[in-house]
């Protein structure tokens, strides 16, 4: 953002931000078919890369409002191109469409039915994150956008991302293999925002952190070597189970003691251990899984260090040996700080001042990141709770729940941001 503003700039971006163009009557067209998209598409739910009739759905949708697609970005997502009448920046927009493997569980009279393979067994699939909500907002901001085109000054980009849960075992997919495919090129994108609806949010409220808002995982491997004896005789053997409490140990000690948690949230889990047979062996080897969860670059360089140091080194000192592989699998969901500032007037204007709050960090992850490490982004949470509600049901659940109200509120959000950063 530049530092020095002519007066006659400065008047008109304080307009801009203090008024906004005049659009509810296009607002007020969309919201009630937002609401059916959004509705049909939870109710023909599709697992990641493999979101067929989904694409098609928003390809059509675009198509019919005169906007540029391309259709079979990283398998099946759809990126439309809308220019306004004046050139400028290029602003991108992401929703991510895939669905879950989870059984429904609830009475709403659209509810998943669906099944489909994964992984080789047949499961239930639900829009169990909200991923429904998000396709059907970007759907409405487009149309809002496309009848308004005078208004914008530059280009809009619409991302609708497959495979933000993660592509299937031995495939590519998700915001990674977008970026890959140079879904942010042609035209250059020059800031990119999002949104995720939360279910435990209420209704009409907006949430946002700038910096690390969402946290980077990784996925590790432990390998222990010990030397198989024995249950009735340990000082014959080496015990990897026994090195392995001690390596768990050691690495919550690298959270407790060497990281500075008044900075940001770190997390290590060791969430599987696996070895032995039986009750009185001693086993030679055992595994353990884990994954860690960063919010700052820094912290998550060190943390990774010490993991590598640490594993071997405890192995040695009971006899053992050990090795350990880290996989990254998102980055850190960073926040520009200039840009939320930049930005954070238009979203109080829209949704009012007292409805827009800061938040602590979230140590869960979000592929949306892959496209912030390439270009300045601002990735916020909408309320999706209906007024009233006493008990909200967690993402990823059976009994998940987004209330329709609160999507309206989405697509005015999206679209004054862009048209406000597009215009500054």
């Amino acid at each position: 953002m530049k530092k020095f503003l002519t007066v006659g700039c400065l008047f008109s971006v304080f307009l801009i931000s203090a008024q906004g163009p005049n659009l509810e009557k296009d607002y007020n067209a969309v919201a009630d078919k937002v609401i059916e998209w959004r509705r049909d598409i939870h109710q023909n739910p599709e697992l990641s890369n493999r979101e067929f009739k989904t694409a098609e759905k928003i390809a059509k949708h675009l198509e019919s409002l005169g906007i540029e697609v391309e259709t079979g970005v990283a398998h099946t997502g759809v990126v439309g191109i809308l220019k306004g009448k004046k050139s400028g920046k290029t602003i991108a927009l992401r929703a991510d469409i895939d669905a879950l493997p989870v059984l429904e569980r609830n009475d709403l009279p659209f509810k998943s039915t669906v099944t489909a393979d994964y992984a080789g067994e047949e499961v239930p699939v639900m829009h169990a994150c909200g991923h429904d909500t998000h396709t059907a907002i970007l759907m409405g901001v487009a149309e809002v956008l496309s009848e308004n085109t005078d208004k914008i000054n530059g280009t809009v980009k619409f991302i609708f991302q497959p495979a933000e849960e993660g592509p299937p075992p031995g495939e590519e997919g998700g915001a990674l293999m977008m970026v890959k495919e140079g879904v942010l090129k042609n035209p250059d994108v020059d800031a990119i925002f999002g949104l995720h609806i939360n279910s435990q949010t209420p209704v009409g409220v907006i949430r946002y952190k700038s910096g690390g808002t969402m946290a980077a995982a990784q996925s590790f491997t432990i390998n222990v070597k010990g030397k198989q004896s024995h249950g009735s005789q340990p000082w014959s053997g080496v015990d990897p189970i026994l090195i392995s409490a001690k390596i768990i140990d050691g690495l919550q000690t690298i959270i407790s003691r060497e990281t500075n948690l008044t900075k940001e949230a770190a997390v290590i889990t060791v969430g599987k251990i696996t070895s032995g047979v039986r009750f009185n062996i001693i086993p030679e080897s055992a595994e353990m899984i884990g994954t860690i969860r960063t919010l700052d670059y820094n912290m998550k360089d060190h943390i990774n260090q010490r993991m590598r140091e640490m594993v071997p080194t405890i192995a040695k000192a009971y006899g053992g040996d050990a090795s350990i592989e880290i996989r990254d699998a998102t980055e850190i969901t960073y926040n520009d700080p200039d840009l939320v500032e930049q930005m954070i007037p238009t979203i109080e204007r829209v949704a009012g001042k007292a409805n827009v709050q800061t938040q602590n960090a979230v140590t869960g992850a979000e592929d949306f990141s892959y496209y912030q490490k390439e270009v300045p982004g601002f990735f916020f949470f909408l309320g999706g709770m209906a007024p009233g509600t006493t008990e909200s049901f967690p993402h990823h659940t059976p009994d998940f729940r987004i209330d329709d109200s609160g999507l309206l509120l989405g697509v005015k959000t999206l679209t004054e941001m862009s048209l406000d950063y597009l215009n500054q």
